[in-house]
Order: C-alpha cells, then structure tokens, then sequence
C-alpha cells in the first residue's frame, strides 16, 4: 500500500469512529430525555387521580360544610387552574415555563386542600362519615404516590441536564437543540408539605 493510501484509510477510521462516538453520545442524550418524559407521565397519572379525588371530597363535605362555601369554591377553583397547568406540563415535560406554572398551582392547591382540611376538622358528623374516611385515605395515598414520583422525575431531569452540560455531549446537545429540563420544586416553604389529613 502507498502512503497516501494509508493516510486515507486511517483519516477514514478516525472520521467513522467520531460519526460513532457522536451517534452513541446523541441516542444516550434522547434516552435520558425519554425518562424525565416518562417519569413525568407517572407524576400525570398521580395528579389526575388526584384531581378526580378533590370534587368528590368537596361533593361529600357540602352536607356539612354549607355556610363555607367559599372554601370549598377555592378548593375546586385551585384544582381547577392546577389540572389546566398539568396538561399543559403533560404536552411538554420539563418546559421551564410550564413545569414553573404547574409548581405553583400545584402549590396553590396544596394550600386550598389544608385550608379546607383544616375547616373540616371543626365538624365531627363530617370527620366520621365513611365516604369522606375513604377519599380521605385514597388522596392521603396519592399525595405519597406524587411526592416518590416528582423525586424519580427530578432525579431523571438531573441527570439529562448533567448529560447534556458536559464536554463533549455538550457539543451535541447544542448541535441538536436539546433544550434544559425543569426540575419540579414547590418553592415556597408553606408550600412543600403535603396536606396533612387526620379524621381521628
């Protein structure tokens, strides 16, 4: 073989082993961001039942609660906003924009909810009807669903985001547009616990 030859050969290897290693860093990149999607529709399914759980609550409290109707209206007025907020989150996970709106109706929400099970609390008949024991028990069980599926979601953003930022996945992620994900936090610190709920 002359030279030249040879340095085309070996100038090829090296361009097919780049091509390579840019082809496995850019299908890893889509992978992680295929979780943090992922883990997002397990924090959807959690929230949707979550949302169909709050009307019924309010529904079994109206009976006993009537002279606070404008509780139980702000309760379904956050649900309302937080479930709009959800499905705009759900069309595009990680989306700054999004996932910021979904923090804080979700936090408002989680704010209505206390309000009203801290309402309830002043009416025995209401703490000892079985419905509302029951819908309290499934919500309870959903909130703990939500708060383990946020922390999987959050864990996959952290590490698209941290794949995406270092040398040189970097390069291909600028190259290919693949765009920061948004951490789901509930800033404000009132805000972070989960509705407590005690019917004892």
């Amino acid at each position: 073989m002359t030279p030249l030859l040879i340095t085309i050969i070996v100038l090829v290897a090296l361009v097919l082993i780049a091509a390579m290693f840019a082809v496995g860093i850019y299908n890893k990149l889509v992978a992680l961001r295929n979780r943090f999607k992922n883990a997002f529709a397990q924090i959807d399914v959690q929230l949707k039942r979550r949302y169909d759980l709050i009307p019924n609550l309010v529904e079994t409290a109206k009976g006993y609660i009537q002279h606070e109707r404008g509780t139980l209206e702000a309760v379904i007025a956050a649900r309302n906003a937080a479930s709009s907020a959800n499905a705009g989150a759900a069309a595009n996970p990680g989306d700054p924009t999004a996932m910021k709106q979904l923090a804080q109706t979700e936090g408002t929400l989680t704010g209505a909810l206390g309000r009203f099970f801290a309402l309830s609390e002043a009416y025995p008949d209401l703490k000892a009807n079985t419905t509302m024991l029951s819908l309290m028990e499934e919500l309870t069980s959903t909130e703990n669903k939500i708060s383990f599926a946020r922390q999987a979601y959050n864990d996959s953003v952290m590490a698209y985001n941290t794949r995406r930022e270092v040398f040189p996945s970097s390069v291909i992620a600028s190259a290919f547009q693949f765009a920061a994900a948004e951490l789901f936090v509930i800033e404000k610190l009132e805000q972070r616990d989960a509705p407590t709920v005690s019917f004892s």
